[in-house]
């Protein structure tokens, strides 16, 4: 891996807060995920499923771990099953964890190698009543592969259709959303890298350069920051194509007098940041382009100072959304009698704003949490207005990283990132 090596203490403490909401005598069982074909002898590079690293750390392919709290056998509390190494993998795929070095990364001292997994498994099922199965509950997920976790479940309950199983998601969306300071620092360590990446293209745009020329320099800068790469896919848009909210394919000359809209993040020890940073193609910022940006800007920051324990998601998308409407009147965009006659389901700024403000954010750039639940101290949410006026070829949408805190405004992990006009143009142009 190319980050630095994590304090075991974090999986550590994850595991225990997993294991004091499980249920008396039960066990909970977690796949790492499989490394996904492209087509002859060629797979897509490994990434690690979010659960299975969140309580231990390990970071490698085949890897399999059970959390027992009530084991009779003390040594059965905890376990880690993994790929046996030797001599050939390492040669062709390079070194694996060995027992000692899993201990190390994961703090757990029970570690088998996977062919003794069936035999290991049969004891622990004959002490455990319930056991907690993992599936991807997320509001967005759409899984169309079978998954390593998939498999595993479908033949653990073919083999012991006795038990009973419980799910793992609730009680992950609910300790993954609140995060450690050890984590929180591992995103802001992702948000310094992404901070990086902007500052470098900033100096590189000008008219001319190839969307796809922008998207390299960022991960230039990324890569050689220890990053793992892009959070998500990079979206790099100049001219009408920012009006396009997932446009990824970044293959368009940038013109002089447009906008690009560039929503881009690194990853860092698989935690995520996810920014986006609006800026002219020739370095100066038309009239209208300034006033619609600093609409944007306004909103961004209003709705930031939102971000408190105990406020409720969807009301506090109601309330930003009236922030918007102000804006978009002022902008001459819409009118208060468009507001007045409004769809309440689909209300007048949706034509200029239509996608939500913030998001849950962590080891997924779309991260675990309950929407329906109140905010917490140490969630992190993205806070990302936008307005996109097609008729105009101008799309502009603003996004930072926010800690919420127990007392005051929320941290911003971007707050060195820079936003306002005036910082812009001057590095632009410097």
């Amino acid at each position: 891996m190319k980050y630095l090596p994590i304090d075991k203490a974090l999986f550590v403490q994850n595991r225990k807060k997993f294991a004091d909401r499980m249920q008396p005598n039960s066990m909970a069982i977690f796949n790492s995920n499989d490394i996904y074909p492209i087509g002859a002898d060629s797979t897509m590079p490994f990434e690690q499923q979010r659960d299975l690293f969140y309580l231990s750390g390990v970071d490698q392919e085949e890897s399999i771990l059970i959390i027992f709290p009530d084991a009779k056998k003390e040594s059965y509390k905890e376990i880690l099953f993994l790929k046996e190494t030797n001599d050939h993998i390492a040669v062709w795929e390079g070194e694996k964890l060995t027992k000692e070095k899993a201990f190390e990364t994961s703090g757990i001292k029970t570690v088998y190698w996977l062919d003794e997994l069936d035999k290991v498994l049969y004891e622990l099922m004959t002490m455990a009543e319930y056991v907690y199965i993992n599936t991807n509950e997320h509001y967005r997920a759409s899984v169309e592969t079978e998954t390593r976790d998939a498999r595993f479940i479908k033949a653990l309950q073919q083999k012991y259709p006795a038990h009973s199983y419980l799910r793992s998601q609730p009680i992950l969306q609910r300790i993954r959303s609140v995060k450690e300071q050890a984590e929180i620092d591992l995103i802001q360590t992702a948000c310094h890298i992404t901070e990086k990446g902007f500052r470098r293209v900033l100096e590189f745009i000008k008219p001319g350069v190839m969307e796809y020329e922008i998207e390299a320099e960022y991960i230039h800068e990324f890569i050689r920051n220890r990053s793992d790469g892009f959070a998500y896919t990079p979206i790099i848009g100049s001219g009408y194509n920012a009006c396009v909210l997932h446009y990824v394919e970044n293959n368009q000359a940038c013109k002089s007098g447009d906008m690009i809209l560039m929503d881009v993040g690194a990853s860092y020890a698989n935690y995520a940041s996810d920014m986006t940073r609006s800026v002219p193609v020739n370095g100066k910022f038309s009239p209208r382009q300034k006033q619609v940006y600093n609409a944007v800007l306004r909103v961004k920051n209003k709705a930031a100072s939102m971000l408190k324990p105990g406020v409720l998601w969807a009301e506090y998308h109601v309330e930003v959304g009236k922030l918007m409407t102000d804006e978009l009147i002022g902008l001459g965009l819409i009118t208060k009698e468009d507001v007045a006659n409004e769809d309440p389901d689909w209300p007048a700024y949706k034509k200029y704003f239509m996608h939500g403000t913030s998001h849950h954010m962590g080891l997924d750039t779309h991260d675990y949490g309950i929407l329906t639940e109140p905010m917490q101290a140490g969630m992190v949410f993205t806070v990302e207005p936008g307005i996109y006026i097609p008729e105009e070829n101008l799309g502009i949408r603003l996004e930072d990283d926010y800690v919420i805190q127990e007392n005051g405004e929320p941290l911003n992990l971007m707050a060195n990132i820079p936003i306002e006009v005036d910082e812009i143009e001057a590095l632009m142009q410097s």
